[in-house]
């Protein structure tokens, strides 16, 4: 009889004394993991791989989006002044002959479809009805004709008070038309041009299916992953005990198969129970996949849908709801920025507190300790000295003395370890201005979770691991949230959980404000 096994976790690995024993993979693809038992005897954390898998499936596909983009932009561009040429012809009798371009030069005299400013309008309408978006949005004729008919409303709206509504109207229908009939030939060939020249086996996305073997089948049979289809199948994961033979293994084995595969797509198949469908999704994301159902219900994952049609059969999208490819290009731009004018104004106030440190006390200017930041990656956090010299082998002694009741923070009232100028400097806040080193440099953001010690790291449990899904913040949600008066951790957690989940630039604009009065007033500061 065949049933499903124990829901897999992404951050723990299975130990070998496990009831279940799916068989392994019987598929010989490059990059597939070795057999179930050897994977669970691996004593690795695997959220943590899918966290660094994630930045290059990330930057893969950025690069797809922007080379869709850019492609589309260059064909669209070339085939606007194609038409414009052709009309040049046919009012210049180049073509046609007499008998046509005289009423063409009535209708559309000299102006219509004028250089930039049309290519302007007509780009402007594009992107407006969404015509730069994935899968079959750009070859979509009712959403062409729109782009085409708002472009050319743009220019013409003047016109109106110079020649009149009828000669207006007519010359805004032809024009609309004609435009939109090179726009639809010019996509609808630009697809069998590009496999010419760059055929999709080359750029195709590596794509795992999970579910029931049967349901997996049909989808893979499907139009959307066959007919020139931009995905490249490797296979899926069953759900069943036994897995099917061909199969590459079974659902528990998940993550890792995710993590070894270099998978960049997950489509799920068919029903999974709740949390099954919770752990496959949550996996994915983590490792920066795109991920799309075939159908189902998909309100329990607590992720975005999107609908996106391929070769005319839908698609649901789950995402993140934050911090994608272009979101997260556009925070590191905003940091890189931020820090580097931070970083030039604030030099002057770097070297006086230095100054203040180095004749403070014996030690040096800056103390660096080991942190984790996003995808577990460990980096030296950079900041003022506020402490004697050899204040670190004192913590351990110190820990009953903290005021959290939770050893994976630490902080004391009174730390006899800190110096007089130190003591300031923390209040301020002003000992954490050097990370803006760390944000130039890349391992930290502006706004972003506190990060942790590999000590405390090393208590966290599973859903403690989604503080790694973005960089570590100067300042972020529990900062400006009340900062040491918040004592309990999983609200902290909660706090910084909801932050990644939620993220907007205009948050971490408020959050970097919410941070101005609470140093000025020292509100939360030990």
């Amino acid at each position: 009889m065949e049933a499903e096994a124990e829901s897999f976790h992404i951050t723990n690995p299975v130990p070998a004394s496990h009831t279940e024993t799916p068989t392994p993979s019987r598929t010989g693809s490059r990059g597939v993991a070795p057999s179930s038992g050897e994977r669970r005897r691996t004593p690795v954390n695997v959220r943590m791989g899918l966290q660094r898998r994630a930045q290059v499936n990330l930057r893969r596909h950025l690069y797809r989006a922007v080379r869709r983009f850019a492609i589309l932009l260059i064909a669209d561009l070339a085939s606007f002044y194609v038409m414009r040429a052709l009309l040049r012809a046919i009012r210049d009798e180049s073509v046609l002959g007499t008998v046509i371009a005289t009423p063409f030069v009535e209708i559309l005299p000299k102006g219509i479809l004028n250089g930039w400013q049309f290519a302007v309008a007509l780009l402007v309408g594009l992107f407006v009805t969404g015509n730069y978006g994935p899968g079959d949005q750009r070859k979509d004729a009712k959403r062409l004709f729109y782009a085409c008919a708002l472009a050319t409303s743009l220019p013409l709206w003047a016109t109106i008070w110079t020649r009149g509504m009828e000669v207006v109207a007519l010359q805004y229908s032809l024009t609309t038309v004609l435009v939109w009939l090179g726009l639809l030939s010019q996509r609808l060939l630009l697809d069998r041009v590009i496999e010419l020249v760059a055929p999709r086996r080359n750029t195709a996305l590596r794509t795992l299916f999970v579910g029931p073997a049967e349901d997996c089948a049909e989808a893979v049979r499907g139009p959307a992953f066959t007919n020139g289809s931009e995905h490249q199948v490797l296979g899926f994961l069953d759900v069943h005990v036994p897995p099917s033979t061909a199969a590459l293994g079974h659902i528990v084995d998940f993550a890792a198969v995710l993590h070894e595969s270099g998978a960049e797509t997950v489509v799920v198949c068919g029903y999974l129970s709740d949390g099954r469908f919770h752990d496959v999704v949550d996996a994915a994301l983590t490792a920066g996949c795109q991920v799309f159902s075939v159908p189902r219900a998909i309100e329990l994952a607590g992720v975005q849908p999107t609908v996106i049609w391929r070769h005319h059969q839908p698609l649901v999208e789950l995402s993140a709801p934050t911090l994608r490819g272009g979101q997260l290009f556009v925070k590191r731009f905003v940091d890189i920025v931020a820090s580097t004018l931070g970083l030039v104004l604030i030099s002057p106030l770097l070297a006086v507190i230095a100054l203040a440190v180095k004749l403070d006390s014996r030690g040096s200017v800056l103390f660096r300790q080991e942190r984790v930041g996003r995808g577990g990656r460990r980096f030296r956090i950079i900041k003022f000295r506020t402490m004697v010299p050899g204040a670190e082998e004192q913590r351990e002694g110190l820990m009953a003395q903290s005021i959290y009741p939770d050893r994976r923070l630490f902080k004391l009232h009174s730390d006899p370890r800190v110096t007089p100028l130190g003591r300031w400097l923390r209040r301020t806040s002003l000992d954490e201005l050097p990370q803006l080193f760390n944000v130039l440099q890349g391992a930290m953001s502006l706004v972003g979770p506190r990060p942790p010690l590999p000590s405390e790291v090393a208590l966290y449990e599973q859903h403690h691991y989604a503080r790694f899904d973005v960089k570590p913040g100067i300042t972020g949600p529990w900062q400006v949230a009340g900062r040491n008066e918040i004592t309990d951790f999983e609200q902290i957690v909660l706090l910084e959980t909801d932050y990644i989940r939620n993220w907007s630039l205009l948050r971490d604009v408020t959050i970097l404000l919410k941070t101005i009065p609470v140093v000025v007033w020292m509100r939360g500061a030990v």
